[in-house]
């Protein structure tokens, strides 16, 4: 579990293929201190698990299904990508809750600068539109984000959009303030929002099962 409160942005060394999986190697410093092999670490918003750490960095191996479902599959050497250790129990929780379990991607379709932030407006598939809500919460690349409008597509369309406002330190800090429009992005909803889809959906008993509405197995 993480928070979406990035602690530093670490670079991609080498991305190394192996049968329907890759090994990533990120230079990294902070996210270090008291890292083992085995611990969590989020790689823009993709929760992998440290395979070594070295002096300098640490290597993760990435599945092929996270690779084909998320941004990390496209990452080169020298890109930029934000890092956060697993949260404590004993720690605030900043952002919001964060399992590092990417729900989709999104492509980033306008950016606005004002004086004292930035506007960025961002295309999502239609399928994820429900889980979002005007001032909820969301992770774009792993950052804890406020969602400020939900845009709903034209009719038939197979995507909507949201916006996000980013202050000068989340663009300091994160590697949002290096984004371009057209780059895609991880999203993951807020996990509150579907379980609570779940169970509207499915009224279970206390056996587990289905059931009708005079309480009677399905």
């Amino acid at each position: 579990m993480f928070t979406g409160i990035v602690e530093e942005q670490g670079v991609v060394e080498s991305v190394t293929e192996l049968q329907e999986a890759a090994r990533v190697r990120i230079r990294a410093a902070e996210v270090l201190e008291g890292s083992r092999p085995g611990d969590s670490i989020a790689v823009n918003g993709v929760c992998l698990t440290v395979v070594d750490v070295l002096p300098d960095g640490f290597t993760a191996d990435v599945m092929k299904e996270t690779l084909d479902r998320t941004s990390i599959g496209a990452a080169g050497a020298g890109n930029r990508v934000n890092l956060e250790r697993a949260a404590r129990l004993d720690s605030r929780i900043g952002g919001h809750l964060v399992q590092g379990h990417v729900d989709g991607v999104g492509t980033i379709e306008e950016i606005t600068e004002t004086t004292n932030w930035t506007v960025m407006r961002i295309g999502l598939p239609t399928r994820l539109m429900r889980y979002l809500a005007a001032k909820g919460s969301i992770a774009v690349d792993g950052v804890s984000l406020t969602v400020v409008d939900v845009l709903q597509g034209a009719p038939g369309s197979t995507t909507g959009a949201f916006t996000v406002s980013l202050i000068p330190t989340t663009l300091m800090h994160t590697s949002l303030g290096t984004r371009e429009v057209g780059d895609v992005v991880n999203l993951e909803v807020d996990v509150i929002a579907k379980y609570v889809e779940r169970l509207l959906q499915v009224p279970v008993g206390l056996g587990g099962q289905p059931t009708e509405a005079n309480g009677r197995p399905a």
